[in-house]
């Protein structure tokens, strides 16, 4: 038992990493893939470091074309990267993240938007 512990802390404590360095690196497209391997270089769980990476990087480029900011898009990631590490302590949230973290940002690719109009939209009569 102790070692499904250890396997789900370091699972999600990985993917904490992997996003933190996607939130900080802010990447494009070519960019993915280098913050992935340092993510597995430097992450607890390599397959978490890597998950977290490529599913937050897809989050933070959606975020940044639809008009967000690198800095405060890169504060409230890595904010929710250390949540979501310390969120792993607690037995079988980790596997639970490696699960959801996906699942959610497929269905944010789905609602895709434009940017966010304001009241631009309420301006026209």
């Amino acid at each position: 038992m102790w070692e499904a512990y250890r396997i789900g802390v370091a699972l999600g404590v990985g993917i904490g990493i992997g996003a933190l360095f996607s939130a900080l690196a802010a990447p494009r497209r070519g960019l993915v893939v280098v913050v992935a391997a340092v993510a597995v270089a430097a992450g607890a769980g390599g397959v978490g470091g890597a998950l977290g990476a490529v599913v937050v990087a897809s989050v933070v480029a959606g975020t940044l074309s639809r008009g967000g900011t690198r800095g405060g898009t890169a504060v409230l990631v890595s904010l929710a990267a250390v949540g979501l590490a310390g969120l792993a302590l607690i037995p079988v949230v980790g596997y639970l993240e490696a699960v959801a973290l996906p699942a959610l940002a497929g269905r944010m690719r789905r609602r895709d938007g434009e940017r966010y109009a304001g009241l631009r939209s309420l301006a026209r009569d």
